[in-house]
């Protein structure tokens, strides 16, 4: 199977360094954060590949940069073959574009307020100057709402129910790609499981490849093919969903299934993970994840590990086996 989506060896950094007049008065030097280093990865055309992870451990940029809202420091995305960064092919690029479309966390936050459900839908389609008759009404047919729900604002719906529009919207140009950042995050439990079973029935319907982000490995076992762990901005595991379930090689995804909840875990005692993750501003040495790490040795602590294929994953451990 030929992959849609190619990550390589990409790289963002964040300028946080105070005002140039703080700087020369308190003496300080310039500050980077490197919330991505170095991720490399693959999506197959109609799969999903999930991306998972603690807070700030470069989710959120990496999707960002594959839909072309942050550009990379380094590396690259392509899709279909093209370089969103580095092409200098602007019809292809425009083209690319038109077949990738992002389902963001917060629903209410994604939607203008001062726009009817109608307006909302139809805008990406509206921009390339495409057919808008009927458009809104059919969509929300299809996400489960009804179309007389095309004249009224976001603030009229639940959050569940918002989040549909915005499922809405992102079919609306058809695309080929969509980045789901945290997209049940917000909603309700019982509420995820609609939305996330009416992603996977227009994952079939329509053959869409999704870029799935979250934190809830629950959530990431219902939709996930292929499964990549991220820590401090890198990729430290990757590998299919039923074999990462069954047998996690880096110690951060074993610390990861030890803490999640599980339903025969009522009285069972685990121990709290250790630490909390560093600061991208000044990370450890070596391995980023060795002073959280109950197996790192000295090698850990000097010589950052790289990937490497263990059966039938990626693994970025000297130790896995």
């Amino acid at each position: 199977m030929s992959a849609l989506i190619s990550v390589k060896n990409l790289t963002r950094v964040f300028d946080v360094s105070k005002p140039w007049l703080n700087r020369v008065i308190e003496r300080l030097p310039k500050a980077h954060l490197t919330a991505v280093s170095d991720v490399s990865f693959e999506v197959p055309e109609r799969s999903v590949y999930a991306l998972v992870g603690e807070s700030g451990s470069g989710k959120s940029t990496i999707g960002k940069m594959v839909v072309g809202l942050l550009r990379p420091s380094s590396g690259a995305v392509e899709i279909e073959g093209v370089d969103l960064a580095n092409s200098a092919d602007a019809a292809a690029v425009a083209r690319v574009r038109a077949d990738i479309q992002m389902i963001f966390q917060d629903p209410f936050a994604s939607l203008n307020p001062r726009w009817r459900v109608r307006s909302i839908i139809e805008e990406p389609v509206a921009v390339q100057g495409g057919d808008t008759q009927g458009l809104a009404e059919r969509l929300l047919e299809q996400v489960g709402l009804a179309a007389v729900d095309a004249d009224k604002y976001p603030h009229e719906f639940s959050g569940g129910q918002r989040q549909r529009i915005c499922i809405a919207r992102a079919l609306a140009s058809e695309p080929r790609v969509i980045v789901c950042d945290e997209p049940t995050s917000a909603l309700d439990v019982s509420v995820q499981a609609q939305v996330l079973n009416l992603m996977s029935d227009l994952r079939e319907e329509f053959g869409l490849t999704y870029l799935f982000i979250s934190h809830d490995l629950t959530v990431v076992q219902h939709m996930a093919d292929v499964i990549g762990v991220l820590y401090l901005g890198r990729l430290v595991e990757e590998a299919p969903r039923d074999e990462l379930f069954a047998t996690p090689r880096h110690p951060y995804t074993q610390m990861l299934f030890a803490a999640a909840p599980r339903m025969d875990g009522f009285g069972r005692e685990i121990v709290p993970p250790k630490g909390e993750i560093p600061d991208p501003i000044n990370p450890p040495s070596g391995c980023a994840f060795h002073p959280r790490c109950p197996i790192a040795v000295e090698r850990c602590r000097r010589e950052r590990p790289e990937m490497r294929a263990v059966g039938g994953a990626r693994v970025a451990c000297h130790l896995a086996q």
